[in-house]
């Protein structure tokens, strides 16, 4: 069991497992799990003044750095770097984090679009592991805030 899915049976959601080929992207996600790319998570980490953040957009979105500033309420917030995630978070891939602030120990924001989904997959902190969940499980008891993080993101 990774981290991800250890965390999950702890908290009694049901979730399914993918094992697939190596993927880099979401759309490469979506490919080899056989769904589209605007029902993966794409899972981004911001550097705030107050430590690390959580955006969670659709695959097939783009994060808004203003709208990203204004729901971390900080307008220094700028995307981590490959080094600062390596520091933060040791144990997951790069570009393969996991949208479980209450795991990683930070907060953790959500596109509304991710709701108007039933079900989402997201990598499972390596590129050859996703999870397919439902999105209500998936943030049932997940600290999470809702707030427009892309362009077609409402507030």
């Amino acid at each position: 069991m990774s981290a991800t899915t250890d965390h999950l049976g702890k908290r009694n959601v049901p979730f399914e497992v993918i094992p697939h080929d190596q993927a880099y992207t979401t759309v490469e996600e979506a490919r080899a799990i056989g769904i589209a790319a605007d029902e993966v998570l794409k899972t981004l980490v911001l550097k705030t003044r107050s430590g690390h953040a959580l955006a969670v957009v659709l695959g097939s979105s783009r994060l808004d750095k203003r709208r990203a500033e204004k729901a971390v309420g900080d307008r220094h917030a700028h995307l981590a770097t490959e080094e600062e995630m390596r520091e933060a978070f040791p144990g997951f891939e790069l570009g393969a984090i996991p949208p479980l602030g209450s795991l990683l120990g930070i907060p953790m924001c959500v596109d509304p679009e991710v709701l108007k989904h039933e079900t989402v997959a997201f990598a499972a902190g390596s590129h050859t592991e996703s999870v397919k969940i439902r999105t209500e499980d998936l943030l049932r008891d997940e600290p999470h805030t809702v707030a427009g993080l892309t362009r077609e993101g409402k507030d």
